[in-house]
């Protein structure tokens, strides 16, 4: 099978589109859990520094409980959590109580199964593949909890951003994989990734008195810098500031939204840093190659 997945692009990224469903299941309980599991500590938090105790609460994490109806708190059995095939099968309701299941679960998986198969067929059967997988699906996370709650929580943003430095140092020692980036490379792009969006936030706050992004963002692109490199932070930054400008305007032109209010930058910065993962150097270079010398 490991021969046959080496050997053959479009059976791994079959392979791996079927596995990414599962994934992206998976990716719907982290979205809807982990905002859920911060709120509670952040709850017993401020308990104990006003001198309270908190009180006992069932355990919730992304284990337990047992995935249910948000309505009638039926369980979901495992033919019910099939990805995308049991969301059509009882077309988008709840089976104990009909209640309408929101269509972005399976959206997500397939989003997720999406991506990863292209990952699949970009990277080929490697080490850098599973690297790959795993910061795709990391930054689909990400970006819809972003969305939900306008928040990134450090307990994802830290982790990406470590293991993109350990992996500087692992992968080019193995079978010459590399993503495509040398440790100075992931060094220089954490520090400047994090330093660049701080700066930007408190020049804009001492001009305006407001801030305009939250610490996350910060967060983020140094995980991206780490990964990615330092050479791929500008075009993160021009594609995600001109993608959310533009999504901003058209949602004030047609009133989906007020001026005023907050718009996430975490999910433009993921889909920017996802597009660089997998055409930085192409983009980079046929932006170059418009002023070569003819």
């Amino acid at each position: 099978m490991v021969q046959l997945l080496s050997d053959s692009t479009p059976v791994l990224t079959g392979v791996v589109f079927l596995f990414g469903l599962l994934v992206g299941s998976f990716l719907n309980v982290v979205i809807h859990r982990v905002p859920v599991m911060l709120e509670r500590t952040w709850r017993r938090e401020c308990l104990e520094l006003d001198g309270k105790e908190a009180p006992a609460e069932a355990p919730y994490n992304l284990v337990v409980p047992r995935s249910a109806c948000p309505s009638c708190k039926a369980p979901i059995t495992a033919l019910q959590n099939i990805p995308v095939v049991s969301w059509l099968l009882l077309k988008g309701k709840c089976k104990a109580c009909g209640t309408r299941i929101s269509a972005r679960y399976p959206l997500v998986e397939l989003l997720t199964a999406l991506m990863s198969a292209a990952v699949a067929w970009k990277f080929g059967f490697s080490w850098a593949l599973a690297a790959a997988l795993v910061l795709t699906w990391f930054l689909v996370a990400l970006a819809f909890i972003d969305i939900d709650t306008q928040l990134l929580p450090d307990s994802m943003t830290l982790p990406l951003l470590w293991l993109g430095l350990l992996l500087a140092i692992v992968l080019p020692a193995i079978d010459g994989a590399r993503l495509p980036v040398d440790l100075r490379s992931a060094v220089i792009g954490a520090i400047a990734g994090y330093l660049s969006l701080w700066s930007v936030y408190h020049l804009f706050r001492l001009l305006t008195g407001k801030e305009g992004m939250g610490f996350g963002d910060f967060k983020l692109l140094a995980a991206l810098g780490a990964w990615l490199g330092w050479q791929m932070l500008l075009p993160i930054i021009i594609g995600a500031a001109g993608v959310g400008a533009l999504v901003g305007i058209v949602a004030i032109l047609l009133k989906a939204r007020d001026k005023g209010v907050p718009m996430a930058f975490g999910p433009y910065l993921a889909a920017a840093g996802w597009l660089v993962l997998m055409f930085g150097p192409q983009l980079v270079g046929a932006y170059l190659g418009l002023y070569a010398p003819r």
